[in-house]
């Protein structure tokens, strides 16, 4: 017994030892003793280990009884401190400034040095993204063109995006992938910093507004398995996060000027500081142009105000407020046929479309504990969106003048969304669990009829004075959605974890008011009026679940897996619009289906960046697009419907190779070459549709490939980029031939597409600039049903642009 207890004891102190943790604790300042906000800090092998307060101060844990640290701060010189658990208390960090600015080479080395290009970590703030599929851009080292948010460039290193290239400035952001419809980017859950930015995250899913690029600091891509945690959508997760306040500075003023081809310019000035615990970052940017095909100027304003203020070192309360307001006039579609004649034509000189887009969040951080983080989220959104032109289905007839078709889209709703995070052991293992919920409501009314036979951006209702007009709608379209998640990483052991989630969700979606069309005979005379009226309630409660696996084998080389459900609500804003080119099944039903992943990633002697994986997206009830006849217009057309089951598989490979570090060029060199390729199979498997089943699903290029070259010297960086896409179909059906008079249907041929841009920093200067497709392809990436066509809408031929930087 005795003996027994012996080992009892020992036991218990060797566990005891096994698991004991020190706290590191101190303070960052400069040479006059001023602390240092958000200088981070990390371990000898990389490894983030937390960042200081607005106070200076710093805590972290761990079980080394000696340690080195590294200290980063952008404006100062790194520093390495050795530790041991003598001296963990009371620290005192002093970072020396430069006495000359840095390079933009110096800079971007001394980055790569502390933390080079990762994904996300397991655990960020009050999310997990432990064994899923993620990817960064990181907007502030990119050398694209930012002034137009120009997609090709800047999602360069995100494996399998297909674009809708066809928007000036960027005024819209439309990007899909496996097999996704692009437009707006409705098949993503969009979010910027993580709160809602679409028009109705369940009831009409399109995002008309896109973030300023100069303002952002990078982008968070999470594949379907971000279903569970934020939305059901088949792409998975879009989060914009934009810069930061600057911590060390009072006032910090960076102005941005572009000037670039078809009367292109723009201007880009933001304010950022912090004083005390209140911080802040705000811009304005501006955009106006003439467009690349007559009948195309824009005008845009964007402004974005941020605040901050730390309570303590574990309250913070953020205020978020968005405006956007822009007009477009849209030159309208072509046939395969004006397209061959002359790509960059326009028949329609009354096409505009406007809108107006203001969002609100207010959040609040709470860390409870070292181990336990709750953040709460309530935003809101009141935005419209309103388009009015001449849109009939044969592209090439030219205007007659009368009652332009007007739509107008009014959308206002608001939620939030609570999340806590704890770290506690399982096991004697630590384990991380993530419990939320949200909540979300919104109210929104969409209108179709007559608008003014003029030819000015004028958006008023003219039903009086055309009462006979083909087509009228109002409907009101509330929608209410509860969901609560949750997802809990076990870690097995150090190297391997499995992660498994689920996500309930509630949807009550509704549509309520009234459809009116008018038939006419032979000789254009109304002869009767067919009104419906529609008051539909769909309410649904369901449970998705998933599991993803991570196998670190060492820092540089990681297995992960993940299967996940997904699910995607129709939306009533699209069955009440009558398109004469494209209708709505009034039946259609939600798609469900899942998306899964394997794949490895990590890099080598970090000298090579890589992330390969197989994918598999599975559909049931997958909505796409039928050539047919389309009732009760009796126009041939695509109507939207459930087409049937779909199968997506592919395979999709990034890798980087770092040649300064390969070649062994000193830190005044930079020198890199990627190359981001997808293969990509799909076919419908069952189909109620004729012809539907074997056949390609839409928007799937089989191949997708992009490469580029990035090389640097001192304050001068230049780099090129390749793209390549096959031939892809924009409807189930895989018409092989367009219409001869509408070009709703039809292949999208295959396009390749090389891009230029350099930059040369001198002290507080910068100068940008490039041509992008230098070699001045004629091509086109979308056949559009509605607005901006319907038709082809062709892409923008060679352009230049020029951005002076001023930062103060």
């Amino acid at each position: 017994m005795k003996f027994q207890t012996q080992i009892t004891i020992l036991f218990l102190l060797l566990n005891s030892s096994i698991y004991s943790q020190f706290t590191v604790s101190g303070i960052v300042v400069d040479n006059d003793k001023k602390p240092l906000n958000k200088v981070q800090l990390y371990s000898e092998n990389g490894r983030f280990l937390t960042e200081t307060l607005i106070t200076g101060k710093f805590t972290f844990t761990t079980k080394k009884e000696r340690i080195t640290i590294i200290v980063y701060s952008e404006s100062y010189r790194i520093k390495n401190i050795k530790l041991n658990k003598t001296n963990y208390q009371n620290v005192t960090i002093t970072l020396e400034g430069f006495e000359e600015e840095l390079s933009e080479i110096q800079i971007k080395s001394r980055k790569q040095r502390v933390f080079e290009l990762k994904r996300l970590k397991d655990v960020e703030g009050t999310s997990i993204y432990a064994g899923k599929k993620t990817e960064v851009v990181l907007v502030n080292q990119s050398t694209a063109n930012l002034a137009t948010n120009n997609a090709r460039q800047i999602y360069n290193q995100v494996a399998g995006l297909n674009i809708f290239e066809n928007d000036d400035a960027g005024l819209q952001l439309n990007i899909g992938g496996r097999g996704l419809d692009p437009n707006r980017t409705s098949n993503f859950n969009t979010r910027q910093n993580l709160y809602d930015i679409s028009a109705d995250v369940l009831g009409y899913p399109e995002s008309y507004y896109t973030p300023a690029a100069e303002g952002l600091q990078e982008i968070q891509i999470v594949r379907g398995a971000a279903s569970l945690q934020y939305g059901t959508q088949f792409g998975g997760l879009i989060n914009f996060v934009m810069k930061q306040p600057n911590a060390n500075k009072e006032l910090e003023i960076i102005t941005r000027n572009t000037a670039g081809s078809f009367g292109l310019y723009t201007n880009f000035t933001s304010l950022s500081g912090t004083k005390n615990k209140l911080s802040y970052y705000a811009y304005f940017n501006y955009k106006t142009g003439d467009g690349f095909r007559p009948n195309s100027q824009f005008d845009s304003k964007n402004a974005f105000l941020h605040l901050g203020y730390d309570f303590d070192a574990k309250n913070k309360l953020i205020l978020e407020v968005t405006y956007l307001n822009y007009l477009a006039q849209q030159a309208g579609g072509l046939t395969d046929e004006m397209f061959s004649q002359n790509p960059f034509q326009s028949n329609r000189t009354r096409n505009w479309f406007k809108v107006n887009w203001l969002l609100y969040n207010l959040k609040y951080n709470y860390k409870i504990t070292k181990d336990a983080t709750f953040s709460f989220n309530f935003f809101g959104l009141n935005a419209s969106r309103k388009a009015v032109g001449f849109r009939v289905v044969r592209v090439a007839t030219n205007d007659d003048f009368g009652a332009r078709d007007l739509i107008i889209g009014d959308f206002n709703n608001f939620g939030f969304e609570a999340r806590f995070v704890n770290n506690y052991k399982f096991l004697g293992i630590k384990a991380t669990y993530l419990i939320g919920s949200k909540y979300y409501r919104a109210s929104n009314a969409s209108f179709q009829g007559p608008g003014t036979d003029g030819s000015d951006a004028n958006f008023t209702k003219a039903s009086s004075q055309f009462p006979n007009y083909r087509f009228q709608s109002d409907f009101e379209n509330p929608n209410e959605n509860i969901a609560v998640f949750g997802e809990n990483i076990f870690y097995i052991n150090d190297k391997f974890s499995i992660t498994p989630g689920f996500r309930f969700e509630y949807i009550n979606t509704g549509s309520n008011g009234t459809r009116k069309r008018t038939n006419f005979d032979g000789a254009g005379n109304p002869i009767g009026t067919v009104i419906d009226d529609d008051d539909i309630t769909k309410e649904r409660s369901f449970a998705l679940f998933g599991i993803g696996f991570s196998y670190k084998n060492n820092k540089s080389l990681e297995f992960y897996a993940n299967v996940s459900q997904n699910y995607r609500s129709i939306t009533f804003s699209d069955v009440n619009i009558i398109n004469p080119s494209n209708a709505v099944d009034v039946n259609l039903e939600d798609e469900k289906g899942f998306t899964a992943d394997f794949g490895t990633r990590g890099n080598i002697n970090k000298n090579i960046s890589y992330d390969a994986n197989l994918f598999a997206l599975f559909y049931n009830n997958r909505i796409g697009d039928v050539f047919t006849t389309i009732p009760p217009v009796n126009n041939v057309g695509l109507l939207r419907t459930n087409v049937g089951k779909a199968r997506i598989l592919g395979i999709e490979s990034l890798i980087d190779f770092n040649l300064k570090g390969i070649l062994e060029m000193n830190n005044n060199y930079v020198l890199n070459v990627f190359f981001n390729t997808s293969f990509i199979n799909s076919e419908y498997t069952e189909s109620i549709q004729n012809g539907i089943v074997g056949k390609k699903v839409e928007f799937v290029p089989d191949v997708n490939f992009k490469t580029g070259i990035r090389f640097g010297y001192d304050n001068f960086l230049i780099s090129a980029q390749y793209s390549y896409l096959s031939e892809q179909f924009n409807d189930a059906s895989n018409s092989t031939t367009s219409d001869a008079s509408n070009a709703v249907r039809g292949p999208i041929p295959a396009y390749d597409i090389l891009d230029l841009s350099a930059s040369y920093k001198y002290k507080f200067l910068k100068l940008e600039g490039g041509v992008n497709n230098l070699l001045n392809t004629i091509y086109f990436t979308r056949r559009a049903s509605g607005y901006p066509g319907p038709g082809i809408i062709p892409s923008a031929p060679k352009n230049y642009y020029l951005t002076l930087e001023v930062k103060i």
